[in-house]
């Protein structure tokens, strides 16, 4: 225990504890025989949960045993009127309750009580609940028995707003308590959900018509709650993170669904490509292509056969179906599995075309951040810049304040946002090479979101250093929604290994490729390797 001088045992008193150890072992071998023999002669009587209870008295994690202990309950159930099973299975609560003391995270002992109490003529859900209490209460982390609770709640039909309750006591008592903050995360939206908009007025006079919910969603007075509550637990104590992981829940409860962002098309090489909002997996089934309104035989396949996962699928339209310049052509993608599609049309005269999704720039990389009202956001921002001049290295703080920044204004604040970066790797250098990931993915992001992305050929982010330590960044993310891009040129950056450039295999008709400057230059066999995954570059300068 700490604080306590350890004191050396002698020879003698070695020796003795190893002679009690092979005692004890011995003992624990032979009931263990004598179990196993049992069980398999097929007994099952009392003197079986006599010597498991000897043996799971000792080391209740043996699941081997408790199976046994319940194939004899079972036996011994069909034997005795209800009150006696009532007794003994409450004999055995009162059992694998003194287990739990010998090791309250056993997985065998939570399991068999969640086994034991349904089969109780008379089950007694208050006493349970009142078990979790003192095990959370010597432990609030035990995952075992917050999973337990959750049953015991189910099945005792305890409301969400006395469970909802039960986390603001915990929080209240221990802002770090990060299993409350999380439980509580999973019963807002049951008890204060928010509705749905809806597609058009219902004028149905109907009294039993009730509006649409979000199922994962907080309603916008509760959120405002939420907030407070957030803040007094992290301006309590700034570096605990159980606040800031809920606080970065609240705020991005509304996730964007995966959609198609962009469909292109060519006639030459009659090819279409499809980029989706974020890579997706193997599509080979569950894409229809339709050209002018029949459904085409094709196959899809990933930039590269050895991506499962691609932002970018493509397929080869039967010879003949779009090369005629002279003819105009509609092109319908339907994502069976989304229930979506997106149309292109392909005009006479016309090598190419591109649709892509009518969202706003800012949409296009929207930050995982997302609430109904920017004024809330800009809010959030100003209480976590309050919080920061106070502590100007909490580094939670700093990381939501650039997260805030993007969802509300990822170009204006630019410039913030790469001094919060800066300062992020320095208090926090273990992570560093995550914050340099992150802000390459940002900067890439505000260069794509200053140009006309969709009609861009040439992309430059030459002589921008993208991260500030010696790692590699992770990829090059985002430039998938510039379907017409030929050239890049990425000269004088920190780019150290291939699998960098690995997101490049998704710009499908990039031809020049500018590494420059990187040190990416010295792996053995640049020039192989890059060519086997970007096929189609004809100009490469290291």
């Amino acid at each position: 225990m700490h604080g306590r001088v350890k004191i050396k045992s002698t020879a003698q008193q070695e020796e003795e504890k190893r002679k009690e150890r092979e005692k004890k072992l011995k003992a624990f071998v032979s009931a263990r025989d004598a179990v196993l023999k049992k069980r398999s002669a097929g007994e099952h009587d009392e003197d079986a949960l006599q010597l498991t209870q000897l043996l799971l008295s000792s080391n209740p994690d043996i699941a081997t045993l408790w199976n046994y202990r319940r194939e004899v309950l079972l036996h011994l159930e069909t034997l005795r009127e209800k009150d006696e099973v009532q007794k003994l299975y409450e004999s055995e609560l009162h059992f694998i309750e003194a287990c739990l003391k010998v090791n309250p995270k056993s997985y065998g002992c939570w399991h068999h009580r969640s086994w034991v109490n349904p089969r109780l003529p008379q089950p007694d859900w208050t006493r349970e609940l009142g078990l979790c209490d003192r095990c959370l209460s010597l432990d609030e982390r035990n995952f075992h028995c917050w999973d337990y609770r959750r049953t015991v709640v189910k099945a005792s039909g305890v409301s969400v707003e006395q469970e909802l309750q039960f986390t603001d006591r915990l929080i209240g008592s221990n802002f770090s308590n990060y299993s409350s903050w999380h439980y509580r995360s999973t019963l807002l939206p049951q008890l204060h959900p928010q509705p749905a908009p809806d597609s058009a007025p219902d004028t149905s006079p109907s009294p039993s018509a009730s509006p649409q919910i979000h199922s994962h969603r907080v309603c916008e007075e509760q959120l405002l709650k939420e907030y407070e509550l957030a803040h007094n637990a992290f301006f309590t104590d700034p570096n605990d993170q159980s606040a800031w992981f809920y606080y970065r829940w609240l705020l991005g409860r509304a996730e964007r669904e995966e959609m198609i962002s962009c469909v292109y098309a060519s006639r030459e090489g009659e090819r279409v490509s499809v980029a989706f909002s974020k890579p997706v997996q193997a599509l080979s089934e569950g894409l229809m292509l339709v050209l002018d309104g029949q459904p085409q035989q094709v196959e899809w396949r990933s930039v590269h056969p050895r991506f499962r996962h691609s932002p970018v699928w493509l397929c080869d339209l039967p010879p003949g179906s779009i090369t005629d310049m002279s003819n105009e052509h509609n092109l319908t993608v339907h994502w069976t599995e989304k229930h979506t599609h997106r149309d292109c049309a392909l005009y006479t005269g016309s090598a190419e075309s591109w649709c892509r999704d009518s969202a706003t720039d800012q949409e296009l990389f929207r930050s995982e951040l997302s609430v109904e009202k920017g004024s809330v956001l800009q809010a959030e921002l100003q209480s976590c810049n309050q919080l920061l001049e106070l502590e100007p290295q909490n580094k939670w703080c700093l990381l939501t304040i650039i997260l805030l920044m993007r969802a509300l204004d990822p170009l204006g604040h630019e410039k913030e946002t790469l001094a919060h970066f800066q300062t992020l790797r320095e208090v926090d250098p273990m992570r560093s090479s995550y914050y340099s990931d992150l802000c390459s993915k940002f900067l890439i992001e505000n260069t794509i979101l200053k140009m006309e992305y969709a009609e861009v050929r040439v992309f430059s982010l030459s002589n921008k250093v993208l991260e500030a330590d010696d790692n590699a960044i992770e990829s090059l993310e985002g430039l998938h929604h510039l379907p017409k891009l030929e050239e890049v040129s990425l000269k004088n950056n920190q780019i150290c290994k291939l699998s960098d450039l690995e997101s490049l295999a998704s710009c499908i008709k990039l031809t020049r490729l500018d590494l420059r400057g990187n040190p990416v230059h010295k792996t053995a066999n640049v020039e192989s390797e890059l060519s086997q995954l970007l096929p189609l570059v004809t100009a490469l300068t290291l």
